[in-house]
Order: structure tokens, then C-alpha cells, then sequence
């Protein structure tokens, strides 16, 4: 990719005034830390906001949901998943189902992918899994319930756990190892090392913390990175993992996600409701606009790849730690994505 200090015009296509972009964001989005743009395979933007350098990583919160869909598609691709149809106890065969429990057995993996799955809590009981040393057993505790499978939408971070144990029982390797091996190493990606915070208030001090993480990814007693978040990246990192799935599963002419996978996981699944935008939900990835096949890895904190494969574009952007950051889709839209397009 070519990098362009001042910005780079193609076929007619508005070019970004860089300085008053980059006032833009230190004045009207302060928790932003770096924003990578990549447009028609060139690098339009490449900045980074609150001392953070280049190479800097932050905790990319729900991110983290959406490399977890990848890193699946590679194990079913490479046969250690039979089918996402599967029922999700057919990977824990010596799992105690808890008495009178009967939906558990129903649940599929499609349904972790989805959101769909049914767990017996309103709130997520982070108390409870996160000081437990095997978290993908204590999420499979909270699996199911009297009400049944539904079908309706139900946002977990802690439940989903249970897909990246079931990466790393069939795989035989820690989530982080496979992940390095199969996903960030073809992405020209450092590889991750596992962080395993020592105690409650280390763990709430990773999360909230806003300076710098290093190369790691949050992971429980056993070693299994975190499903629904705890990944540290930069935006330009991000940008890579977007121009994959851009690229329909290839990178530099190497085929890293199956194009299959790519599109079952990208295609609209449920309409997630008011509470979420109206947004609709593919497999742990959000459809933005069905028309132009858009859609994004959104985590709090504002943290985004975006990708359009209508434009051509990719965006990734990185904060620091602030809650409830709801427009950064819009800003995207509406100060990167609208300047870029063709008059």
C-alpha cells in the first residue's frame, strides 16, 4: 500500500484536507487514539490522536466478537468444527447438564454466532465467570434456561467464551497461538500473547485503562482469549483484518477465511431492535446497510472496522476507554466515507 501525506485523488473522488481532518477529531471525538483509511487498495489516512504512536494498541473491546467469527470460519474450513450447526455440548461431551436443564442441548453454534442463544440471566454475571478459571465451563452454566430457544436477539460478551474453548479443545492450541498462526501471521500481524490479569482490579484496570495495552489479548485461567472482547490492536491492524474480509478471504494472494464463510457471516441474520440502531446482525459481525453490503466489528470505547465493499473502503478506528460512544459508524459516514466518493 502507498501512503500519501497529503491525500490522493482518484478517478474524480473528493481528496480529505488532512490537517483540518485531523483538528476535526482532536475537537469533536477526544477518545479517538488512530484512524487508518484504506480506499481503492491505497492508504488515504494514517493518524493517531492522544500520544498514542502508530504501532500503539488499544483494547478493542467487541472487536474482539468479530475476529472470533473469522478465527471460526478457519476451524470449520479446516474441519476441526463440523458444522456451525453443531450442538454446542457436542464439543464438551463430558459437561454435567445441571437438573431439569433441557434447552442447553438444543443450542447450536450458529446460535452463539447469532446472538440468538438463550442464557438463564438478564445481566451478564461477570462476577461469576470472570473469577473462575475455565470460562468457557462457567459460561455453559448460564447456557439455556425455562424459557426456551426463542430465537430472539440477546447480546452476550460472556457467553459467546464457549467459541473460542471450543477452538482451542479441537485445535489442540491456545486461542492466541491459533490465532497467531492462522489469522495475524498471514496479516503481517504481531503475534498476540495471552494476558491473564491477576485479580479483579486488574482485570477492571484493563478494561477502563486508557494508555497503550502491547500485544496481547485478555484471556482466562486456561489460556482461552476472551470471545467477546480483550483483543488489542491498532487501527491499522484493524485495517488489515478489514481489507481481508474486503478481499473476500485473501490477502497479499494468500487465501486466509474461506469467500463462503465471508459471505454467510456477513449477510443479515435478525434485526437487533431499537436498542441497538435497528441494526441488523450476521455471524458476530453488524450489517450496516444491506444495499451497499456494508458492515463493521463495532466495539465500546467507539473502536470500528468498517468495511464497504461498494466503495472499496475500509476504516478502522481505535479509543481509548469511554462508554456508550454511539456515532462513530456516522462519523465514518459522514467525515471519511462522503469525502471519498466518487463525484
Amino acid at each position: 500500500m502507498v501512503r500519501y501525506k497529503y491525500g490522493y485523488r482518484i478517478k474524480g473522488a473528493a481528496m480529505i484536507n488532512l490537517s483540518e481532518f485531523h483538528r476535526y477529531v482532536a475537537e469533536n471525538q477526544p477518545n479517538i487514539c488512530q484512524v487508518t483509511v484504506v480506499h481503492h487498495d491505497r492508504t488515504m489516512i494514517n493518524d493517531s490522536w492522544n500520544g498514542y504512536q502508530e504501532d500503539d494498541t488499544v483494547h478493542t473491546m467487541s472487536v474482539t466478537k468479530s475476529v472470533v467469527s473469522l478465527l471460526t470460519g478457519i476451524a470449520v474450513e479446516q474441519g476441526l468444527i463440523g458444522s456451525i450447526d453443531d450442538y454446542v455440548l457436542d464439543y464438551f461431551p463430558d459437561y454435567k447438564i445441571k437438573r431439569g436443564e433441557k434447552t442447553i442441548q438444543k443450542v447450536t453454534l450458529k446460535n452463539l454466532l447469532t446472538m440468538t442463544a438463550p442464557y438463564k440471566y438478564k445481566s451478564e454475571p461477570w462476577s461469576k465467570i470472570c473469577v473462575q478459571e475455565d470460562w468457557s465451563i462457567a459460561a455453559l452454566d448460564f447456557l439455556g434456561g425455562r424459557r426456551g430457544m426463542t430465537g430472539e436477539f440477546q447480546y452476550s460478551t460472556l457467553g459467546i467464551h464457549i467459541l473460542t474453548g471450543i477452538i482451542a479443545r479441537e485445535s489442540k492450541m491456545t486461542t492466541v497461538d491459533f490465532a497467531n498462526k492462522y489469522l495475524f501471521e498471514p496479516l503481517t500481524i504481531a503475534p498476540r500473547k495471552m494476558y491473564v490479569a491477576p485479580d479483579a482490579e486488574a482485570h477492571k484496570a484493563f478494561t477502563v485503562g486508557k494508555a497503550p495495552k502491547g500485544n496481547i489479548w485478555f484471556s482466562d485461567g486456561k489460556g482461552v482469549g476472551a470471545a467477546g472482547y480483550g483483543l488489542c490492536l491498532s487501527a491499522e491492524e484493524m485495517s488489515k483484518i478489514g481489507l481481508l474480509c474486503l478481499k473476500k478471504g485473501v490477502f497479499h494472494n494468500k487465501r486466509i477465511v474461506s469467500e463462503k464463510w465471508l459471505e454467510e457471516s456477513t449477510s443479515a441474520r435478525l434485526c437487533c431492535g431499537e436498542k441497538f440502531r435497528d441494526m441488523k446482525y450476521g455471524y458476530l459481525w453488524w450489517i450496516i446497510d444491506e444495499k451497499e453490503k456494508s458492515y463493521a466489528a463495532i466495539g465500546n470505547s467507539g473502536n470500528v472496522i468498517y468495511i464497504n465493499p461498494k466503495n472499496r473502503l475500509v476504516a478502522a478506528v481505535s479509543g481509548y476507554f469511554k462508554p456508550t460512544v454511539f456515532d462513530r459508524i456516522d462519523f465514518i459516514k459522514e467525515q471519511i466515507e462522503e469525502k471519498l466518493k466518487n463525484k
